[in-house]
């Protein structure tokens, strides 16, 4: 959950140990094809949104998701892939991420965390939003006419 919108940060895609990046997206909304932010669940076979605060919008927990069948990203060595948080990385957000590859031969991989871990985090409503709000502000300054979209 954010006290502001989370788009606008881009993604960006580090083929090869590139020190610029060559893939440079245009907002995280577009990165997930939500055109904005996702006022109900909708899902594809490709990208979705299956978890949405309609009530409050992208200010609540989103849950989206994209797989690159149609358009992979190829690299030979290594691949790094960034979002910024909000524009120019000016949020702190509680982000996780999955990635699946192919691979020739078995390498052993960390452990999951177990269920409880991987359990869902409460819906957001309008009070907590708030509250985050000014608890962003008062880190800001107190300063009233503080919005998020500064």
């Amino acid at each position: 959950p954010t006290p502001m919108w989370y788009g606008e940060g881009d993604d960006m895609w580090f083929i090869d140990g590139e020190k610029q990046a060559s893939l440079i997206g245009t907002g995280t909304e577009d990165l997930f094809n939500t055109a904005w932010c996702p006022k109900e669940p909708y899902q594809h076979i490709y990208f979705g949104y299956p978890r949405v605060n309609n009530d409050v919008g992208f200010l609540g927990r989103t849950h989206v998701y994209r797989f690159f069948i149609q358009d992979p990203v190829f690299f030979e060595k290594g691949l790094k892939a960034t979002i910024e948080h909000g524009h120019n990385n000016c949020l702190t957000l509680d982000l996780a991420t999955v990635a699946y590859w192919y691979q020739d031969k078995a390498t052993a991989v960390p452990a999951i965390p177990d269920k409880e871990g991987r359990k869902l985090k409460p819906m957001v409503n309008n009070v907590m939003m708030h509250k985050w709000r000014h608890e962003w502000r008062k880190n800001k300054g107190n300063k009233t006419d503080l919005w998020g979209d500064e």
